[in-house]
Formats: C-alpha cells, sequence, structure tokens
C-alpha cells in the first residue's frame, strides 16, 4: 500500500532514535520513497551516514547545506510528502510543534506539511505525564495530526512505565493503515458513554468517583478514524475531542445521562456504556449550602436509575450492546453476572488489583467476555490500543 508513496521521517534527539533505521528499512522494502530529515540533537543517537545509505537520499539537517550554500526548501518538502512521520519526538519538539517555534529544520518542515502528519512520543514516563505534555500532545490531536501512542515498557532510565516509542512494525501498519483507508465501521452509528457522573447534595457537594472519562475517550476517538458516526455521551471531565465524526453530549447526572442514552440509543447500532454512573443519589438534595457543625451528618441514599439495565431491555436484535465491569473480587464471577442480567453481548472487565489499570491512567488492562466465556484476555496497554482491540472484537461479531 505504501509503493511510490513520498514520506518523510524526521527524528529529534531521543535515544529511542535508534529504531529508526529499522523502521526504514520496512518502509523501503514497501516502496516508499523516504527523504530523512533530523535535528541537530539527533545526530548524537544515530548517524546521517546510517540514516541516508538506507534511505539513499541525503539527510537533511540544517536549512543550508555545508560547504555548498545550496538551500534546503522545507515549503517545497512540504508540497512534495504524502505523509510526514515524527518519530521519536522528545517533550521539547512537542512543545515547538504546538507553539510555532521555528528554530531548526524539523520544525519548519512540520509547519510547512500539505499531508497527513503522523507523530511518535518518545520520552520518561513522568515526562510524558507531565501536564504540560499531554496538553501539548491534546493541541496536536486537535490540529489534526495524528499521534501514535507511545508504549508501556521498560525505559531508558530504568524505570518501567509509558514512554517507550512505538515499534518500527507497528508504526508501518498504522501508517498503511492510513493509505487503505481502514474504514470497517463506516455507515455505523456507536454511542458511548464516558467518564463519571455527579449526584448532587447540595449546591457544594455531590456524590461522584474518581473516573476522568480517559476509555471513552479514546473508545470515540478510534471509532470515528475508523469511519463511525459517534455520538460521546459524556460527564464531568476536562478531555477534549478533534474528530468531526463525534457529536459531543455533556451532562453531569445519571438521569440527564439515563435521558440522553434513552434518547439515541434507538438509532445506535452499538451502544458501549464505559461510563462510572454513580451508584446512589441522595433521597433529599439540600436546596442550600449544608453548614458544618460538630454533630454527625446523615445521608439517605437511593439507587440511581441502572442504565445499562434499561439499554438492556430496550435492545433489538440488530444492536450490539457493550458494558463495563471494573472489579476488586471475584472478577470473572461478577462480570458474567452482570453480562447476563442486563442482557449484553460483551462485558469488559477492569480489575483494580491490575497494576496500571483504573482511573486517571493512562493504561488499561482488560478481560473481554460474551455468553461464551473469554473472547479476549489483554495486556497492559494505552488506552488508545485497548480501544482498537475493543473495537476489533466486536468487529467480529
Amino acid at each position: 500500500m505504501l509503493k511510490g508513496k513520498k514520506i518523510v521521517i524526521a527524528i529529534t534527539g531521543s535515544i529511542a532514535a535508534y529504531k529508526i533505521p529499522f523502521l526504514i528499512r520496512l518502509l523501503v522494502k514497501e516502496g516508499a520513497d523516504i527523504q530523512v530529515i533530523m535535528t541537530p540533537a539527533a545526530t548524537d543517537f544515530v548517524t546521517p551516514l546510517t540514516l541516508s545509505t538506507l534511505s539513499q537520499r541525503p539527510v537533511i539537517i540544517d536549512p543550508f547545506t555545508s560547504g555548498t550554500g545550496e538551500w534546503n526548501n522545507h515549503v517545497e518538502l512540504g508540497q512534495w510528502a504524502d505523509a510526514m512521520i515524527f518519530a521519536p519526538v522528545t517533550a521539547n519538539t512537542l512543545g515547538k510543534m504546538v507553539n510555532g517555534i521555528a528554530d531548526n529544520f524539523v520544525i519548519t518542515a512540520y509547519l510547512s506539511a500539505k499531508c497527513p502528519v503522523f507523530i511518535a512520543p518518545a520520552m520518561d514516563l513522568d515526562m510524558y505525564g507531565h501536564p504540560s505534555t499531554q496538553n501539548n500532545i491534546r493541541l496536536l490531536k486537535s490540529f489534526g495530526n495524528f499521534i501514535i501512542e507511545p508504549q508501556v515498557g521498560e525505559l531508558a532510565s530504568g524505570l518501567t512505565g509509558p514512554g517507550r516509542l512505538e515499534e518500527p512494525e507497528k508504526i508501518l501498519q498504522i501508517v498503511s493503515n492510513h493509505f487503505i483507508h481502514k474504514q470497517d465501521f463506516t455507515k455505523k452509528k456507536i454511542l458511548i458513554t464516558a467518564g463519571p457522573t455527579y449526584e448532587k447534595i447540595d449546591p457544594v457537594r455531590f456524590i461522584g468517583n474518581f473516573s476522568t472519562g480517559q476509555m471513552g475517550f479514546s473508545l470515540a476517538h478510534e471509532a470515528a478514524e475508523r469511519g463511525a458516526t459517534v455520538t460521546l455521551v459524556s460527564g464531568p471531565t476536562s478531555l477534549e475531542i478533534s474528530n468531526p465524526n463525534i457529536h459531543r453530549v455533556d451532562v453531569e447526572s445519571t438521569d440527564e445521562m439515563y435521558a440522553r442514552c434513552i434518547s439515541f440509543g434507538p438509532d445506535s447500532d452499538i451502544i458501549i456504556m464505559a461510563a462510572a454512573v454513580a451508584d446512589y443519589s441522595v433521597v433529599l438534595q439540600h436546596r442550600t449550602k449544608i453548614k458544618k457543625s460538630t454533630a454527625p451528618l446523615c445521608l439517605e441514599l437511593k439507587p440511581t436509575i441502572d442504565i445499562l439495565k434499561e439499554l438492556g431491555v430496550a435492545k433489538t436484535e440488530n444492536q450490539i450492546l457493550v458494558g463495563f465491569a471494573l472489579e476488586t473480587e471475584n472478577e470473572i464471577e461478577n462480570a458474567n453476572q452482570k453480562l447476563e442480567t442486563k442482557n449484553l453481548d460483551f462485558i469488559i472487565l477492569n480489575s483494580l488489583n491490575d497494576n496500571g489499570a483504573g482511573f486517571g491512567l493512562a493504561t488499561n488492562k482488560i478481560t473481554i467476555l460474551n455468553g461464551n466465556g473469554i473472547v479476549h484476555q489483554g495486556v497492559l496497554k494505552t488506552k488508545q490500543e485497548v480501544a482498537s482491540d475493543i473495537l476489533d472484537v466486536i468487529l467480529k461479531k
């Protein structure tokens, strides 16, 4: 699928640059025409001679070729390329890409790009998880770039966590899939819920949980990238969407989420309930702030409406309904019970006993079950990868 495609590979100053020669070989084997560009810092990790030998083109580092005065035209390069792959991308380069700080040839080429841009960050886990880095990644997504999420693994620091550059074979697959227009959910309408729900106690307090909505948002983006028309019903969260195929509906309470799901549900081919819905609300919601005192405060709680169960009752033969189960004990048994009692096609099991899985983390580990037992046993991955796995299982049905 890449035969004759003109691809720019941009390398920045990360130790993960050692993987890029392998990526170039894979791309050349597929018939792609490669032009490598580098930041000066990247030359400390992989030599231009190695890269030019593999790509069969001189590597561009500076705007001017040393000794000749020849200008390397970043504008022409941006028009020449069918795709640009920025890998590995450091936290420093992410910030420059977001803010348009064009102090090297790599950034000027990025700002001149007329083609799809794939960005593969690589850095230590604390740098990757820092709010500034995550905000830069969100902004680059909103600009229309494709983010190739880093993997969980052993890092150069000796620590283990998210931040490891995706493997060359997977980068090749992601870029190839773009050119074959993998649209396996085209014409499908998918309803997805995400985030927590809040049940007010008084005007300033609520019952809630630690859900951030990352899993549901990852599912929404993955489904939209694969051609689906997505309705995302989200509880309170700071996350943003960038794909125009996602229609976002914000809610706060369980009742509000229920009303939206009942409204959009009948017209949906697939419903994925990833939200962490509050199980209880207060019987009496105070209209004014409850004043603090030394006396004990007792709140009478009542169960909230079971959205998933109601959707299971209303489900038609042509619909697929998927639920989530977050468990701390008897995981498989509890998940199977929920699968059966709520008339689900699949249930996604999360266990808080798994390190790296749970609320507020960039990673997750899932087990997918249907009426015949376990159909997918996952390993710890980024939530975007987990979203892809979930959709692949749904696609088979």
